[in-house]
C-alpha cells in the first residue's frame, strides 16, 4: 500500500479483484501514534479484510521478522473455537431489545419509513429525530433516548431548515432558546452516491470527523443517495450493503425515507425492488390525512417485536418568530403531533378526489390567495384555469362552477365540505386539505 492511508483503496481493489468470499489479510505497523492500526482497520470495516500487527510497539512486519519472531504464525487466522457456541450457553443471558423510540426506532437496525410524495413521511422521521437530539423523552406515549442523530438530506433543503425552525419553536428546543442545550444533530449539506467507493468514504469521513458517535443516521430520501436502479436487485444490495457498514462502524441505526409506488395497490410498500423490505428489521408506512381523516403512522413489520399499534398524527401549521417570506409576510412551516382516529367513515369518491386536486391546482395557477388564513379562490380564476389548462370550453366551465349543479365540481366540494363560498369565490375549509396547501406555500 506504501502508505498507511492507502491501505482503504487497495482494500477496496483487492476486494473487487477476488470477490467476496476471498480471504484477505492486512498487516499494519505498529507505529507510536497508531495510525497503521487505524487505516487497517478502517479498510477492514469497510471491505472484510483480517488485520494482524506484530505485538511490539515500533516494529513492521520486516523488523518482527528480523528480530527472530515467527510472522507465519502471526498471520495464521486467529482461533475459531468461541465462534459456535452450545444454544445453552447463547441463550442464558437475556437480551432484551433496545430502542430508540420505544416500538418504533429499534437500535442497531435497519429501518425504512415510506409514503407518498407530499403526504408526511419527513415530518414524522423529523420529529424522532429532533427529539432524539434535544433530549424529549417522550413521543406518542413512547419513550425516547436522548441521542445524537446524523441527518442525511438529499433534497428539499430549504423547506427542511424552515421545519427545524417551526419544531424548534414549537417545542422551545434548541441552542436558542434560553436554558435549552443546542440539537445534537448534524444535516448534509446534499446528497451524493451512497452505494459506491467514493459516496460511501464522504460520508463515513465526514461522520468520523464529528465530536460525537451517532446513533442513528438517516438517509432521506433513498433515490438521492442511490446511485444505480432502485428497482434492480443487484443494485439495492450494493446500498443495503453500505447501509450495513455504517451501522457496523457507528454502532448504530439507520432509518430509510422513501417513496411509494403510484397506483393505488402500490401505497402501502416501497416503490422498487423487493430486496428492500426482505433487508429490514422494521417497516413504516405514513398514510396520509385524507377527507378528514388524520395521517396514520402504521408499522407493516417488526423483525424482532410484535407490530407497533397505528399512531394518528395531523400537521400543525407554525409561525416561525423573525421569518419573513420576500413580501414582508410571516413564514410558516408545520410540525406532526398526536391526533386521535376519525369517527368518520373513509370517503370513496375519487371524482370528489379528482375535483379537490382541480381546485388545488387551479389556487396555485391562480397565485395562491388567503382570506383569514384559509387558501381561496374567486369563481373568475377558477373559469379562466378550466378554460385554459383544462381545454374546457367556456359554457361547461361556467356550468363546473354553479353551486346547484349536483355532480360538478364546485357543487361537490361544497356538498363534500371541503370548501365554502367566500366573496366572489370559495375558501377551503377542509382543515387538512387547507393546512397542506398553506404548508406547501410556505416553503415554495
Amino acid at each position: 500500500a506504501y502508505s498507511a492511508s492507502n491501505m482503504v483503496p487497495v482494500t477496496g481493489s483487492l476486494r473487487e479483484m477476488y470477490g467476496a468470499t476471498q480471504d484477505i489479510l492486512i498487516v499494519a505497523d505498529h507505529d507510536k501514534r497508531g495510525v497503521g492500526k487505524k487505516y487497517a482497520d478502517q479498510a477492514s470495516a469497510k471491505f472484510g479484510a483480517r488485520v494482524v500487527m506484530p505485538e511490539i510497539e515500533g516494529m513492521d512486519a520486516n523488523d518482527y521478522v528480523q528480530a527472530g519472531h515467527d510472522l507465519a504464525s502471526l498471520l495464521l487466522p486467529p482461533p475459531s473455537d468461541k465462534w459456535l457456541i452450545p444454544a445453552d450457553e447463547f441463550s442464558a443471558q437475556p437480551a432484551p431489545i433496545s430502542w430508540l423510540v420505544k416500538r418504533w426506532v429499534q437500535d442497531k437496525a435497519l429501518i425504512m419509513v415510506h409514503g407518498p410524495s407530499g403526504g408526511g413521511k419527513t415530518f414524522v422521521v423529523l420529529d424522532w429525530c429532533l427529539r432524539m437530539a434535544s433530549g424529549i423523552t417522550e413521543w406518542c406515549g413512547q419513550k425516547v433516548r436522548p441521542s445524537h442523530v446524523v441527518y442525511l438530506a438529499g433534497e428539499g433543503h430549504h423547506g427542511l431548515r424552515g421545519r427545524i425552525a417551526a419544531w424548534k419553536h414549537h417545542h422551545k428546543a434548541g441552542g436558542q432558546h434560553a436554558g435549552a442545550a443546542p440539537l445534537s444533530m448534524w444535516l448534509s449539506k446534499d446528497g451524493c452516491d451512497l452505494n459506491t467507493p467514493l459516496g460511501y468514504q464522504k460520508v463515513v469521513e465526514h461522520i468520523r470527523g464529528l465530536p460525537i458517535k451517532p446513533k442513528l443516521i438517516v438517509i432521506d430520501t433513498l433515490h438521492r443517495f442511490l446511485s444505480g436502479d432502485e428497482n434492480s436487485a443487484q443494485d439495492a444490495k450494493t446500498m443495503l450493503d453500505a447501509c450495513s457498514r455504517l451501522m457496523q462502524e457507528f454502532d448504530c441505526s439507520v432509518i430509510l425515507v422513501h417513496h411509494t409506488g403510484v397506483s393505488d395497490e402500490s401505497q402501502h410498500r416501497a416503490r422498487g425492488s423487493s430486496a428492500w423490505r426482505a433487508a429490514l428489521d422494521i417497516e413504516i408506512s405514513i398514510v396520509p390525512a385524507k377527507d378528514g381523516a388524520p395521517m396514520q403512522i402504521v408499522q407493516r413489520k417488526s423483525k424482532d417485536a410484535e407490530l407497533a399499534q397505528t399512531v394518528y398524527a395531523e400537521l400543525q401549521q407554525v409561525t416561525i418568530p423573525g421569518w419573513l417570506d420576500e413580501d414582508g409576510q410571516p413564514v410558516t412551516s408545520a410540525i406532526v403531533i398526536e391526533s386521535a382516529p376519525s369517527d368518520k367513515p373513509a370517503k370513496k369518491d375519487s371524482k370528489v378526489d379528482s375535483y379537490r386536486k382541480i381546485f388545488e391546482n387551479a389556487w396555485w395557477a391562480s397565485g395562491t390567495e388567503e382570506r383569514d388564513g384559509q387558501p381561496y379562490l374567486s369563481r373568475s380564476a377558477m373559469i379562466e384555469y378550466l378554460v385554459k389548462k383544462m381545454q374546457y370550453s367556456e359554457d361547461s366551465a361556467k356550468q363546473y362552477t354553479k353551486p346547484s349543479a349536483t355532480g360538478k365540481l364546485i357543487a361537490d366540494l361544497l356538498v363534500a365540505e371541503i370548501i365554502e363560498a367566500r366573496e366572489h369565490g370559495w375558501v377551503v375549509i377542509d382543515r387538512t386539505q387547507a393546512s397542506s396547501m398553506l404548508i406547501r406555500k410556505s416553503e415554495k
